[in-house]
């Protein structure tokens, strides 16, 4: 967000700088793109959760979206290492909404979007955590067997990796 924060600000002086007659119609859509997303990620970071196992870890995720997009969902892995049960120490997310057929109707569907990603994502820290259908079976048990030893980990995680 900070990048295009500035991006924006040295458009606008750029813009205050020269005549309407100069303007450049491309960069202005590129300027209402970045005030769109600039909007979409203020009103992520206002929703963020602040309670949780994972309150104050900063966590990097990939999202590679493929050619058949939007018809296919995006493919996402998460680059920080975690202490999860949706997420497997190698990345890997359980993430209905990313899969591409599903059997409880929560998978991906062509209306969906890339901000749908982001949120699904996001849920996966307070009210997605799963703990009954797990892809890291070990943090499950984990949790299962001394809820407060599972806290100390995900904390030395984000102490280590998250920061």
């Amino acid at each position: 967000m900070l990048t295009l924060a500035s991006k924006l600000k040295r458009e606008e002086g750029v813009r205050a700088g020269r005549t309407s007659a100069g303007s450049n119609e491309a960069s202005h859509r590129v300027s209402i793109r970045d005030r769109l997303l600039i909007k979409d990620v203020s009103e992520l970071e206002a929703n963020l959760p602040n309670e949780g196992y994972y309150l104050g870890g900063k966590f990097q995720f990939e999202i590679e979206v493929p050619e058949a997009y939007n018809m296919v969902p995006p493919r996402v892995k998460c680059l920080t290492r975690i202490w999860h049960p949706n997420i497997a120490e190698t990345g890997e997310i359980c993430l209905s909404l990313l899969r591409e057929h599903s059997i409880d109707g929560t998978g991906w569907a062509p209306t969906r979007t890339l901000k749908d990603v982001v949120w699904g994502l996001n849920s996966l820290f307070t009210d997605l955590l799963n703990f009954d259908d797990p892809l890291n079976i070990e943090a499950a048990e984990h949790h299962l067997r001394d809820k407060e030893d599972f806290r100390n980990k995900v904390q030395d995680f984000i102490k280590n990796y998250a920061r």
